[in-house]
Protein backbone atom coordinates (compact mmCIF):
# COMPACT_ATOMS: atom_id res chain seq x y z
CA UNK A 1 0.00 0.00 0.00
CA UNK A 2 2.57 2.39 0.78
CA UNK A 3 4.74 1.60 -2.57
CA UNK A 4 1.18 2.47 -4.31
CA UNK A 5 0.90 5.40 -2.66
CA UNK A 6 4.58 6.68 -3.41
CA UNK A 7 4.00 5.71 -6.75
CA UNK A 8 1.35 7.87 -8.03
CA UNK A 9 2.03 10.71 -5.16
CA UNK A 10 5.52 10.87 -7.81
CA UNK A 11 2.82 11.00 -10.90
CA UNK A 12 0.65 13.51 -9.51
CA UNK A 13 3.54 15.93 -8.31
CA UNK A 14 4.72 15.82 -11.73
CA UNK A 15 1.77 16.77 -13.19
CA UNK A 16 1.12 19.58 -10.75
CA UNK A 17 4.35 20.89 -11.29
CA UNK A 18 3.56 20.97 -14.81
CA UNK A 19 0.67 22.58 -14.35
CA UNK A 20 2.25 25.26 -12.67
CA UNK A 21 5.16 25.65 -15.29
CA UNK A 22 2.60 26.02 -18.09
CA UNK A 23 0.60 28.60 -16.29
CA UNK A 24 3.94 30.56 -15.45
CA UNK A 25 4.06 31.45 -19.40
CA UNK A 26 0.30 30.95 -20.35
CA UNK A 27 -0.67 33.96 -18.23
CA UNK A 28 1.19 36.34 -20.63
CA UNK A 29 -1.76 35.98 -23.18
CA UNK A 30 -4.22 37.63 -20.67
CA UNK A 31 -1.93 41.13 -19.91
CA UNK A 32 -5.03 43.14 -20.50
CA UNK A 33 -7.01 40.92 -17.83
CA UNK A 34 -6.17 41.10 -14.44
CA UNK A 35 -8.85 38.92 -13.21
CA UNK A 36 -7.85 36.43 -15.55
CA UNK A 37 -4.40 36.60 -14.27
CA UNK A 38 -5.40 36.77 -10.67
CA UNK A 39 -7.02 33.61 -11.48
CA UNK A 40 -4.05 31.73 -12.72
CA UNK A 41 -1.97 32.75 -9.69
CA UNK A 42 -4.18 31.81 -7.70
CA UNK A 43 -4.27 28.45 -9.26
CA UNK A 44 -0.46 28.18 -8.86
CA UNK A 45 -0.57 28.92 -5.05
CA UNK A 46 -2.95 25.95 -4.54
CA UNK A 47 -0.83 24.16 -6.35
CA UNK A 48 2.32 24.86 -5.13
CA UNK A 49 0.85 24.10 -1.23
CA UNK A 50 -0.56 20.56 -3.09
CA UNK A 51 3.02 19.54 -4.51
CA UNK A 52 4.61 20.41 -1.11
CA UNK A 53 2.48 18.45 0.33
CA UNK A 54 2.48 15.58 -1.46
CA UNK A 55 5.98 15.23 -1.05
CA UNK A 56 6.19 15.51 2.90
CA UNK A 57 3.44 13.19 2.71
CA UNK A 58 5.38 10.58 1.08
CA UNK A 59 8.98 11.39 3.24
CA UNK A 60 6.18 11.03 6.47
CA UNK A 61 5.51 7.27 4.93
CA UNK A 62 8.82 6.68 4.07
CA UNK A 63 10.41 7.86 7.23
CA UNK A 64 7.53 7.17 9.85
CA UNK A 65 9.25 10.01 11.59
CA UNK A 66 6.77 12.11 13.64
CA UNK A 67 8.82 15.55 13.30
CA UNK A 68 8.40 15.30 10.08
CA UNK A 69 4.39 16.49 10.17
CA UNK A 70 5.68 19.36 12.60
CA UNK A 71 8.10 20.67 10.08
CA UNK A 72 5.58 20.64 7.34
CA UNK A 73 3.27 22.85 9.45
CA UNK A 74 5.77 24.75 10.59
CA UNK A 75 6.86 25.50 6.55
CA UNK A 76 3.13 25.83 5.49
CA UNK A 77 2.76 29.24 8.00
CA UNK A 78 5.72 30.81 6.43
CA UNK A 79 4.73 30.58 2.86
CA UNK A 80 0.92 31.58 4.13
CA UNK A 81 2.74 34.46 6.13
CA UNK A 82 4.63 35.48 2.85
CA UNK A 83 1.72 35.17 0.76
CA UNK A 84 -0.66 36.91 3.25
CA UNK A 85 1.85 40.16 3.71
CA UNK A 86 2.64 40.18 0.18
CA UNK A 87 -1.33 40.45 -0.27
CA UNK A 88 -1.58 43.12 2.71
CA UNK A 89 1.04 45.63 1.80
CA UNK A 90 2.60 44.69 -1.62
CA UNK A 91 -0.52 44.27 -3.53
CA UNK A 92 1.38 45.39 -6.53
CA UNK A 93 3.91 43.34 -6.61
CA UNK A 94 5.16 40.78 -8.84
CA UNK A 95 2.67 37.75 -8.16
CA UNK A 96 4.38 35.78 -10.69
CA UNK A 97 8.08 36.29 -9.05
CA UNK A 98 6.26 35.66 -5.18
CA UNK A 99 4.86 32.76 -6.51
CA UNK A 100 7.84 31.02 -8.01
CA UNK A 101 10.04 31.81 -5.28
CA UNK A 102 8.13 30.37 -3.02
CA UNK A 103 7.80 26.91 -5.21
CA UNK A 104 11.58 26.74 -5.14
CA UNK A 105 11.66 27.14 -1.50
CA UNK A 106 8.93 23.98 -1.11
CA UNK A 107 10.83 21.96 -3.48
CA UNK A 108 14.21 22.86 -1.74
CA UNK A 109 12.54 21.74 2.02
CA UNK A 110 11.22 18.69 -0.11
CA UNK A 111 14.72 17.24 -1.49
CA UNK A 112 16.61 18.63 1.33
CA UNK A 113 14.43 16.92 4.37
CA UNK A 114 14.53 13.65 2.16
CA UNK A 115 18.10 14.22 2.50
CA UNK A 116 19.01 15.39 6.33
CA UNK A 117 16.33 16.52 8.32
CA UNK A 118 18.75 18.18 10.07
CA UNK A 119 20.29 20.09 7.26
CA UNK A 120 16.86 21.11 6.44
CA UNK A 121 15.99 22.22 9.76
CA UNK A 122 18.90 24.16 10.06
CA UNK A 123 17.94 25.59 6.19
CA UNK A 124 14.46 26.46 7.60
CA UNK A 125 15.58 28.48 10.40
CA UNK A 126 17.68 30.83 8.62
CA UNK A 127 14.22 30.97 5.72
CA UNK A 128 12.72 32.28 8.98
CA UNK A 129 15.75 35.47 9.09
CA UNK A 130 16.09 35.96 5.20
CA UNK A 131 11.84 36.33 5.02
CA UNK A 132 11.73 38.66 8.12
CA UNK A 133 14.28 40.86 6.30
CA UNK A 134 13.39 40.27 2.45
CA UNK A 135 9.99 41.36 3.43
CA UNK A 136 11.48 45.06 4.30
CA UNK A 137 12.95 45.33 1.15
CA UNK A 138 10.38 45.99 -1.02
CA UNK A 139 9.11 49.02 0.51
CA UNK A 140 12.84 50.29 1.73
CA UNK A 141 13.04 50.29 -2.07
CA UNK A 142 10.57 52.05 -2.94
CA UNK A 143 10.25 54.55 -0.27
CA UNK A 144 13.71 55.53 -0.05
CA UNK A 145 15.26 57.39 -2.88
CA UNK A 146 19.35 57.80 -2.48
CA UNK A 147 20.55 54.57 -3.45
CA UNK A 148 22.25 55.81 -6.08
CA UNK A 149 24.49 58.06 -3.74
CA UNK A 150 26.20 55.43 -1.93
CA UNK A 151 28.68 54.70 -5.11
CA UNK A 152 32.17 54.11 -3.04
CA UNK A 153 30.27 52.92 -0.16
CA UNK A 154 29.17 49.75 -2.82
CA UNK A 155 32.94 49.55 -3.71
CA UNK A 156 34.30 49.78 -0.33
CA UNK A 157 32.37 47.57 1.27
CA UNK A 158 32.45 44.76 -1.56
CA UNK A 159 36.52 44.86 -2.29
CA UNK A 160 36.86 45.10 1.85
CA UNK A 161 34.62 41.95 2.32
CA UNK A 162 36.25 39.83 -0.59
CA UNK A 163 39.83 40.74 0.80
CA UNK A 164 38.43 39.36 4.01
CA UNK A 165 37.67 36.03 2.40
CA UNK A 166 41.34 36.25 0.65
CA UNK A 167 43.16 36.80 3.91
CA UNK A 168 41.09 34.63 6.33
CA UNK A 169 38.79 32.71 4.61
CA UNK A 170 38.29 28.93 4.67
CA UNK A 171 39.32 26.93 1.84
CA UNK A 172 36.58 24.09 0.47
CA UNK A 173 37.64 22.04 -2.83
CA UNK A 174 40.41 23.99 -3.52
CA UNK A 175 38.91 27.89 -3.18
CA UNK A 176 38.58 30.82 -0.29
CA UNK A 177 34.80 30.84 -0.33
CA UNK A 178 33.61 31.85 3.23
CA UNK A 179 34.46 32.73 6.74
CA UNK A 180 32.99 31.78 10.30
CA UNK A 181 31.52 34.42 12.09
CA UNK A 182 30.16 33.84 15.50
CA UNK A 183 29.99 30.11 14.65
CA UNK A 184 27.87 31.30 11.13
CA UNK A 185 29.63 30.39 8.16
CA UNK A 186 29.58 33.70 5.96
CA UNK A 187 29.78 33.84 1.96
CA UNK A 188 30.82 37.15 1.15
CA UNK A 189 30.85 36.58 -2.64
CA UNK A 190 26.81 36.15 -2.59
CA UNK A 191 26.22 39.33 -1.34
CA UNK A 192 29.21 41.69 -2.78
CA UNK A 193 27.14 40.20 -5.65
CA UNK A 194 24.82 42.41 -5.16
CA UNK A 195 27.01 45.64 -3.57
CA UNK A 196 28.71 45.05 -7.10
CA UNK A 197 25.43 45.52 -9.36
CA UNK A 198 24.59 49.20 -6.86
CA UNK A 199 28.08 50.14 -7.53
CA UNK A 200 28.22 49.31 -11.58
CA UNK A 201 24.52 50.98 -11.55
CA UNK A 202 25.15 53.97 -9.92
CA UNK A 203 28.34 54.84 -12.02
CA UNK A 204 26.99 53.91 -15.34
CA UNK A 205 23.62 55.40 -14.96
CA UNK A 206 25.45 59.30 -14.93
CA UNK A 207 27.08 58.98 -17.89
CA UNK A 208 29.75 56.52 -20.19
CA UNK A 209 32.70 59.29 -20.98
CA UNK A 210 35.45 57.65 -21.28
CA UNK A 211 37.09 58.59 -17.68
CA UNK A 212 33.91 56.96 -16.13
CA UNK A 213 34.09 53.69 -17.72
CA UNK A 214 38.28 53.37 -16.96
CA UNK A 215 37.47 53.85 -12.92
CA UNK A 216 34.41 51.80 -13.05
CA UNK A 217 36.28 48.78 -15.25
CA UNK A 218 38.98 49.06 -12.80
CA UNK A 219 37.04 48.73 -9.58
CA UNK A 220 35.34 45.95 -11.26
CA UNK A 221 38.02 44.24 -12.42
CA UNK A 222 39.68 44.54 -8.44
CA UNK A 223 36.72 42.64 -7.82
CA UNK A 224 37.15 39.99 -10.34
CA UNK A 225 41.17 39.45 -9.62
CA UNK A 226 40.95 39.38 -5.51
CA UNK A 227 37.90 36.37 -6.55
CA UNK A 228 40.67 35.08 -8.94
CA UNK A 229 43.00 35.24 -6.26
CA UNK A 230 40.92 33.33 -3.25
CA UNK A 231 40.29 30.23 -6.55
CA UNK A 232 36.67 31.27 -6.80
CA UNK A 233 37.03 31.21 -10.32
CA UNK A 234 32.81 30.57 -10.59
CA UNK A 235 31.72 33.56 -8.57
CA UNK A 236 34.31 35.13 -10.38
CA UNK A 237 32.76 33.92 -13.65
CA UNK A 238 29.70 36.06 -12.85
CA UNK A 239 31.25 39.24 -11.33
CA UNK A 240 32.40 39.27 -14.77
CA UNK A 241 29.82 38.25 -17.37
CA UNK A 242 27.44 40.45 -15.37
CA UNK A 243 29.72 44.07 -15.79
CA UNK A 244 30.19 42.82 -19.28
CA UNK A 245 26.55 42.90 -19.73
CA UNK A 246 25.96 45.72 -17.51
CA UNK A 247 28.67 47.93 -19.69
CA UNK A 248 27.23 46.95 -23.02
CA UNK A 249 23.79 47.79 -22.60
CA UNK A 250 24.97 51.18 -20.72
CA UNK A 251 27.39 52.12 -23.65
CA UNK A 252 25.47 50.49 -26.53
CA UNK A 253 29.12 49.90 -27.79
CA UNK A 254 28.90 45.53 -29.21
CA UNK A 255 32.80 45.71 -29.15
CA UNK A 256 32.62 45.57 -25.28
CA UNK A 257 30.23 42.89 -25.56
CA UNK A 258 32.45 40.31 -27.94
CA UNK A 259 35.82 42.52 -25.67
CA UNK A 260 34.08 41.08 -22.60
CA UNK A 261 33.46 36.88 -23.84
CA UNK A 262 36.96 37.02 -25.34
CA UNK A 263 38.61 37.96 -22.05
CA UNK A 264 36.42 35.48 -20.33
CA UNK A 265 37.28 32.36 -22.50
CA UNK A 266 41.22 34.09 -22.01
CA UNK A 267 40.69 34.01 -18.36
CA UNK A 268 39.10 30.09 -18.12
CA UNK A 269 41.85 29.35 -20.28
CA UNK A 270 44.53 31.31 -17.91
CA UNK A 271 43.12 29.79 -15.06
CA UNK A 272 43.15 25.54 -16.07
CA UNK A 273 46.88 26.60 -16.34
CA UNK A 274 47.61 28.10 -13.16
CA UNK A 275 45.24 26.53 -10.46
CA UNK A 276 45.39 22.62 -9.64
CA UNK A 277 41.94 22.28 -8.73
CA UNK A 278 40.76 23.79 -11.99
CA UNK A 279 42.53 21.55 -14.19
CA UNK A 280 40.63 18.39 -12.24
CA UNK A 281 37.57 19.69 -13.13
CA UNK A 282 38.36 19.88 -16.46
CA UNK A 283 39.78 16.56 -16.84
CA UNK A 284 36.69 15.20 -15.15
CA UNK A 285 34.45 17.44 -17.14
CA UNK A 286 36.18 15.72 -20.41
CA UNK A 287 36.14 12.28 -19.05
CA UNK A 288 34.41 11.40 -15.87
CA UNK A 289 35.03 7.78 -16.28
CA UNK A 290 38.80 8.13 -17.16
CA UNK A 291 39.34 9.05 -13.59
CA UNK A 292 36.29 8.11 -12.32
CA UNK A 293 38.27 7.10 -8.54
CA UNK A 294 39.33 10.44 -8.20
CA UNK A 295 38.01 13.87 -9.45
CA UNK A 296 35.25 12.53 -11.86
CA UNK A 297 33.30 10.49 -9.27
CA UNK A 298 31.20 13.35 -8.45
CA UNK A 299 30.68 13.90 -11.92
CA UNK A 300 30.03 10.18 -12.76
CA UNK A 301 27.77 9.86 -9.91
CA UNK A 302 25.59 13.09 -10.64
CA UNK A 303 25.42 11.84 -14.46
CA UNK A 304 24.30 8.16 -13.00
CA UNK A 305 21.45 9.71 -11.01
CA UNK A 306 20.01 11.32 -13.81
CA UNK A 307 19.96 8.74 -16.20
CA UNK A 308 19.11 6.26 -13.44
CA UNK A 309 15.98 8.40 -12.27
CA UNK A 310 14.66 8.72 -16.59
CA UNK A 311 11.66 11.09 -17.56
CA UNK A 312 9.75 10.58 -14.49
CA UNK A 313 12.49 9.41 -11.58
CA UNK A 314 12.42 6.68 -9.61
CA UNK A 315 10.32 8.40 -6.87
CA UNK A 316 10.73 10.45 -3.82
CA UNK A 317 12.78 8.10 -0.80
CA UNK A 318 13.43 5.88 -4.21
CA UNK A 319 16.96 6.86 -5.05
CA UNK A 320 20.55 7.32 -4.06
CA UNK A 321 21.52 10.62 -3.41
CA UNK A 322 23.84 10.34 -0.58
CA UNK A 323 26.34 8.50 -3.15
CA UNK A 324 26.63 11.94 -4.98
CA UNK A 325 29.15 14.62 -2.78
CA UNK A 326 28.43 18.02 -1.61
CA UNK A 327 24.35 16.64 -3.15
CA UNK A 328 22.84 19.38 -1.44
CA UNK A 329 24.83 22.09 -2.20
CA UNK A 330 26.45 22.23 -5.62
CA UNK A 331 24.64 18.92 -7.14
CA UNK A 332 20.91 19.36 -5.71
CA UNK A 333 19.52 19.34 -9.29
CA UNK A 334 21.33 15.68 -9.67
CA UNK A 335 19.35 14.04 -6.83
CA UNK A 336 16.27 16.17 -7.95
CA UNK A 337 16.43 14.64 -11.40
CA UNK A 338 17.09 11.24 -9.84
CA UNK A 339 13.99 10.77 -7.77
CA UNK A 340 10.91 13.49 -9.60
CA UNK A 341 12.46 12.62 -12.87
CA UNK A 342 14.07 14.40 -15.70
CA UNK A 343 10.09 16.11 -16.83
CA UNK A 344 10.08 17.53 -13.25
CA UNK A 345 13.91 18.48 -13.61
CA UNK A 346 13.29 20.68 -17.07
CA UNK A 347 10.08 22.31 -15.41
CA UNK A 348 12.95 23.65 -12.81
CA UNK A 349 14.87 24.70 -16.06
CA UNK A 350 11.51 26.51 -17.66
CA UNK A 351 10.84 28.48 -14.40
CA UNK A 352 14.12 29.50 -13.64
CA UNK A 353 13.95 31.05 -17.11
CA UNK A 354 10.60 32.45 -16.26
CA UNK A 355 12.24 34.29 -13.32
CA UNK A 356 15.03 35.52 -15.28
CA UNK A 357 12.63 36.92 -18.44
CA UNK A 358 10.42 38.44 -15.63
CA UNK A 359 13.11 40.36 -14.47
CA UNK A 360 14.45 41.28 -17.69
CA UNK A 361 11.00 42.41 -18.70
CA UNK A 362 11.01 44.73 -15.55
CA UNK A 363 14.29 46.21 -16.40
CA UNK A 364 12.89 46.54 -19.79
CA UNK A 365 9.81 48.42 -18.54
CA UNK A 366 12.10 51.22 -15.70
CA UNK A 367 12.00 54.56 -17.08
CA UNK A 368 14.88 55.47 -14.14
CA UNK A 369 17.92 53.98 -15.72
CA UNK A 370 19.20 53.66 -12.31
CA UNK A 371 16.77 51.14 -11.46
CA UNK A 372 17.16 49.93 -14.62
CA UNK A 373 20.61 49.05 -14.32
CA UNK A 374 19.99 46.93 -11.05
CA UNK A 375 17.42 45.18 -12.65
CA UNK A 376 19.54 43.98 -15.57
CA UNK A 377 22.55 43.58 -13.10
CA UNK A 378 20.63 41.82 -10.89
CA UNK A 379 18.79 39.36 -13.66
CA UNK A 380 22.42 38.36 -15.05
CA UNK A 381 23.50 37.51 -11.93
CA UNK A 382 20.57 34.95 -11.29
CA UNK A 383 20.98 33.55 -14.73
CA UNK A 384 24.21 33.32 -15.53
CA UNK A 385 24.16 31.18 -11.38
CA UNK A 386 21.77 29.08 -12.60
CA UNK A 387 23.46 28.09 -15.68
CA UNK A 388 26.95 27.66 -14.28
CA UNK A 389 25.14 25.51 -11.80
CA UNK A 390 22.69 23.21 -13.48
CA UNK A 391 25.49 23.29 -17.03
CA UNK A 392 28.20 21.42 -13.96
CA UNK A 393 25.91 19.40 -12.77
CA UNK A 394 25.04 17.55 -16.45
CA UNK A 395 28.38 18.07 -17.77
CA UNK A 396 27.65 20.66 -20.22
CA UNK A 397 30.44 22.75 -18.47
CA UNK A 398 32.98 22.22 -15.59
CA UNK A 399 31.45 21.91 -12.72
CA UNK A 400 32.16 25.24 -10.66
CA UNK A 401 30.94 24.91 -7.08
CA UNK A 402 28.26 27.33 -7.39
CA UNK A 403 24.68 26.74 -5.74
CA UNK A 404 21.05 26.84 -7.47
CA UNK A 405 19.22 29.80 -6.11
CA UNK A 406 16.39 29.43 -3.72
CA UNK A 407 16.88 25.36 -3.87
CA UNK A 408 20.64 24.71 -2.78
CA UNK A 409 21.38 24.20 0.98
CA UNK A 410 23.27 26.90 2.06
CA UNK A 411 22.06 30.41 4.33
CA UNK A 412 24.45 32.66 2.34
CA UNK A 413 23.08 31.60 -0.90
CA UNK A 414 19.51 31.46 0.17
CA UNK A 415 19.27 34.58 1.76
CA UNK A 416 21.41 36.44 -0.90
CA UNK A 417 18.80 35.42 -3.65
CA UNK A 418 15.90 36.08 -1.19
CA UNK A 419 17.53 39.75 -1.38
CA UNK A 420 17.35 39.82 -4.65
CA UNK A 421 13.77 39.07 -5.47
CA UNK A 422 12.98 41.61 -2.89
CA UNK A 423 14.89 44.07 -4.60
CA UNK A 424 13.12 43.00 -7.70
CA UNK A 425 9.70 43.23 -6.02
CA UNK A 426 10.59 47.16 -4.88
CA UNK A 427 11.16 47.68 -8.59
CA UNK A 428 7.80 46.10 -9.92
CA UNK A 429 6.13 48.25 -7.34
CA UNK A 430 7.65 51.66 -8.28
CA UNK A 431 7.30 50.96 -11.66
CA UNK A 432 3.61 50.29 -11.43
CA UNK A 433 3.12 53.15 -9.15
CA UNK A 434 5.25 55.63 -10.85
CA UNK A 435 4.50 54.88 -14.25
CA UNK A 436 1.33 52.51 -15.00
CA UNK A 437 -0.85 54.07 -12.44
CA UNK A 438 0.03 57.42 -13.85
CA UNK A 439 -1.18 56.36 -17.11
CA UNK A 440 -4.26 54.72 -16.25
CA UNK A 441 -5.19 57.97 -14.34
CA UNK A 442 -4.04 60.49 -17.08
CA UNK A 443 -6.60 58.15 -19.64
CA UNK A 444 -4.47 56.57 -21.51
CA UNK A 445 -4.21 53.16 -19.88
CA UNK A 446 -1.36 52.09 -22.17
CA UNK A 447 2.58 51.64 -21.17
CA UNK A 448 5.28 52.57 -23.65
CA UNK A 449 7.68 50.11 -23.11
CA UNK A 450 11.08 50.87 -24.53
CA UNK A 451 13.85 47.89 -24.97
CA UNK A 452 16.98 48.21 -23.01
CA UNK A 453 18.94 47.95 -25.71
CA UNK A 454 18.32 51.27 -26.32
CA UNK A 455 20.83 52.74 -23.66
CA UNK A 456 20.41 54.02 -20.36
CA UNK A 457 21.29 57.52 -21.37
CA UNK A 458 18.91 58.44 -24.12
CA UNK A 459 16.55 61.53 -23.55
CA UNK A 460 13.30 59.58 -23.43
CA UNK A 461 14.06 58.59 -19.96
CA UNK A 462 13.41 60.33 -16.30
CA UNK A 463 15.95 62.04 -15.17
CA UNK A 464 15.54 61.33 -11.04
CA UNK A 465 13.97 64.72 -10.23
CA UNK A 466 11.22 63.75 -12.98
CA UNK A 467 10.71 60.53 -11.95
CA UNK A 468 10.88 60.55 -7.83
Amino acid sequence: MDHLVMLISKYIMIFLFLIYTFECFHVFKFTENKEKQKSIYKKQRRNIFLLHFMGFLVIFISTLNPFIIGFYLMQVVLFSGIFLIYKMFYKKASELLLNNMCMFLSISFIIITRISVEKAMKQFMILVLAAIFSLLIPLTIRNVKFFRKFTWMYAAVGILSLLLILVAGRTSYGAKLSVSVLGFSFQASEFVKISFVFFVASMLEKNVDRKRLIITTSIAALHVLILIASKDLGSAFIFFVTYTMMLYVATENVLYLFGGFFSTFLGLFIASQLFSHVKQRIVAWKNPLSVIDKEGYQVCQSLFAIGTGGWFGLGLCQGRPDKIPVVVQDFIFAAISEELGGVFALCIIMICISCFLMILNISIEMKDSFYQMIALGLGTTYAIQVFLTIGGVTKFIPSTGVTLPLVSYGGSSLLSTMIIFGIIQGLYIIHYDRYIDNNKGSGTGKTNSQHVGGGINSESKYTLEEYD
